[in-house]
């Protein structure tokens, strides 16, 4: 599809987003934790589709979503995940490859469904993720295209995937591929949950593979087990040359081994869903980083890229995001 240098190659879970509205007695009733994601099995998914409300369907998995966002602002973008061979899986194919992004990635022919996450979406515009891994889980090491993630100038890597073996194998052989071809390699946690489940493996991670990390407040509390931002932040500075800490409302953090920037997010911004801001926010900041944009600008479009996406259900763009690129040093 590309002959040339790539932006962006995300490697990730390739999920299809139901999301519907709830009140917080659905949640109680199904056990949920609101604001937080949750692993299910297939006849869990079955039973909180059942019980749902009416739904938006769209392309989701959060790697996914940066890669449209990156692609959307005109950058050059790959993806790297597994769907099954079946519509749901049809569906992501076609919505990722009309986003303008190369999926090389066979659909399997066999084995589990493809995924979905299940959202419930609070009048407080919380959402609570309850995820049916299904095809995902069964990324590993062969299925990581060398020759697309050596054209990457950042390859990707979403926490949210790094729970079976197979898929930290596919982790690390990205890594190297990617650090072998002298590219860059960014992380996002995804969710306290993936952090308590992982922590010391993701440390590990960071540590030897990690080039440019991605956090919000309570992952990257989570990560060092402290209740201090600022005790987490001097612990981060140490472990990698840049990361980026998001604090909704409160905007976000640039820490660099020698600097710390404040990024202030975008005012009076009607929040309806945010599903996708962190990803909508990575999608910006490294737009801005590929063309060696100033950090601060980096954060600057990576806040504007978020408030777009907070504005409406679904974790996609849905406004010509090539405008921010206008706005962001205003």
């Amino acid at each position: 599809m590309f002959n040339d240098t790539l932006d962006v190659v995300g490697v990730g879970n390739a999920i299809v987003d139901v999301i519907a509205s709830a009140d917080d007695a659905f949640l109680a009733e199904y056990g949920m934790t609101k604001g937080s994601m949750m692993l299910i099995d297939e006849p869990r998914a079955e039973a909180i589709y059942a019980a749902m409300g009416a739904a938006v369907v769209t392309s989701g998995g959060s790697a996914a979503n940066t890669i449209a966002g990156i692609a959307a602002l005109g950058g050059k973008t790959g993806f790297i995940g597994r769907v099954r061979e079946d519509a749901l899986g049809a569906e992501f194919r076609h919505d990722i490859t009309a986003a303008g992004a190369a999926f090389p990635t066979p659909s399997a022919k066999d084995g589990a469904a493809t995924a979905r996450c299940l959202i419930l979406v609070t009048p407080d515009s919380q959402r609570t993720m309850n995820t049916f891994l299904g095809a995902c889980a069964d990324l590993g090491a062969d299925d990581i295209d060398a020759a697309l993630v050596g054209r990457a100038r950042v390859t990707y890597l979403e926490g949210y995937l790094y729970d079976a073996p197979s898929a930290k194998n596919a982790f690390h052989r990205a890594a190297e591929i990617a650090h072998a071809a002298r590219r860059k390699v960014a992380l996002t946690l995804s969710d306290p949950f993936c952090v308590n489940r992982h922590r010391s493996d993701f440390l590990r991670l960071v540590e030897r593979h990690v080039d440019v990390l991605f956090a919000n407040e309570a992952e990257i509390t989570a990560l060092f087990e402290t209740s201090s931002l600022d005790a987490a932040i001097a612990q981060l500075r140490r472990l990698t040359e840049l990361a980026v800490v998001t604090r909704g409302p409160g905007g976000s953090i640039v820490v660099t081994q020698d600097d710390t920037i404040a990024i202030a997010a975008v005012a009076d911004v009607p929040i309806v869903d945010t599903t996708g801001a962190g990803d909508l926010y990575a999608a910006g900041f490294l737009f801005g980083l590929t063309r060696d944009a100033p950090l601060h600008e980096c954060g600057r479009l990576g806040s504007r890229a978020a408030a777009e996406v907070i504005g409406h259900f679904g974790a996609r763009p849905q406004s010509d995001l090539r405008l921010l690129l206008t706005q962001s040093s205003g």
